[in-house]
Order: C-alpha cells, then structure tokens, then sequence
C-alpha cells in the first residue's frame, strides 16, 4: 500500500524535519502489500507522546551481549492482504493461516514508513509508525530485541514506554506512542498501543529487527 500523495500534507520550514516515519520493508510488485506512507514529510509538531499501559506484565531482564549466529534464510511465504493505505495510526493484525510456532522476524524501512512482523515468513502485522528526526534519527542495521519492559519508564526522557523491546544500548527501541502526523521520535520506533500488546507478547529475547531504507520484498524473496 501507498499513501497518496495528498494523505501526508505540507511541510513545516523547521530544523526538526522528519527523516522518516514508518518501518517494515517495502514490498514489491510480488505481492498484494506494499505497505508505504507519503514520499512527502509530514509536519513536526511536537515528538510524540507516550501511552500509559497500567497491569501489564512485570520486565524481562537484558539479554546477555555474546552474539547470535547468523540467521537461516526465511523466505517470505505471505504478506497481509490489506486494501488501500496505511494511514498514521492505523494497523492491522491477522495470525490465522499463519505457523503457531517459527522464528520471527521484524521488518522496518525508513522510506517505506510501515513495521511488519513475520512468523516463519508469514506476515502476521503491519503498522504505519513513527521515527526520529534528522537530529536523532533511527539507525539502519539489524538489531536483537536485547530487552522487554511491558511498563518501562525512559530515564533519558522521564516518559513512559510502554511495551518496550529495546534494540540499542542508546535508547532506540519499539514502543507504543502516539502515531499520528506531525508527530516524531527521538529516534524509536514509535507503534499504535495495541499493535504494541501484541508485538511485545510474541516476540522473544534475540528476535531480529530489520531497519532498512526502500528494500523491496516480495513474496518468494529472502527476509534476512
């Protein structure tokens, strides 16, 4: 899916403009899913702020920092059948024909502006989402989930995090936030709250997180 051109509007003259807001890869013309917010960038109001999600699950402890072996392949076997764009906010969810049980993997692309979840290479969640600023952007590169905190409170920005997966020892990490136009990150991955809940409740410690900017995938293509 794309955004048309009139759905993100105008751009503010200020310093704060936004680098990229949104995720998952961009899929091809091999599938149904193209998943793409607005080639235009949307105005910075404010970054936005965070959700609270009272009686949720206790942390997860940091994971160790010793490495994982490379990955296997994990060819894409499906992607969500989504009709027209993803508009900020929005998300969609659907594990029925999907594999209870393989690896999971995360797509993110900074062009794309869509977060995708893939259970042994089946698309189980996609998401328009927000990024970081120029200032503070979201990093390319391939990031293990090292911590879960259903209920974490950022010590850089004193705000809550809730259903936080942390990729980074900086602070880049996925969490549930306002997802809306003009808003922006100091650089997470900001998700719609209840994409959050069930983002964080089926991913695991050493689950790889892919941040790429405009790689096309499709059906039959290699997500790693």
């Amino acid at each position: 899916m794309r955004y048309s051109s009139g759905e993100v509007t105008g751009l503010v003259a200020t310093t704060l403009a936004i680098a990229g807001i949104g995720v998952g890869m961009t899929f091809a013309d091999k599938g149904p899913h193209l998943g793409a917010v607005a080639a235009g960038k949307p105005p910075v109001a404010a970054v936005a702020g965070s959700i609270a999600a009272p009686g949720i699950p206790a942390p997860q402890p940091a994971a160790s920092s010793v490495p994982s072996p490379a990955p296997a392949p994990l060819v894409i076997r499906r992607v969500l059948p989504i009709a027209g764009a993803i508009r900020y906010g929005e998300w969609h969810w659907d594990e029925s024909g999907a594999p209870a049980q393989g690896p999971l993997v995360i797509t993110v692309d900074l062009e794309a502006r869509v977060i995708s979840a893939f259970r042994d290479g089946y698309e189980i969640g996609t998401a328009a989402v927000l990024l970081g600023t120029q200032e503070k952007p979201t990093p390319l590169g391939v990031f293990p989930i090292t911590q879960k905190d259903a209920h974490h409170q950022s010590n850089l920005y004193d705000a809550p995090m809730p259903y936080m997966m942390r990729l980074t020892n900086d602070g880049v990490t996925i969490h549930a936030t306002t997802v809306q136009n003009g808003y922006a990150s100091h650089g997470c991955i900001g998700v719609p709250l209840e994409f959050a809940k069930k983002l964080f409740g089926v991913t695991r410690l050493g689950d790889r997180v892919y941040i790429t900017r405009g790689k096309h995938v499709g059906v039959g293509d290699d997500l790693t």
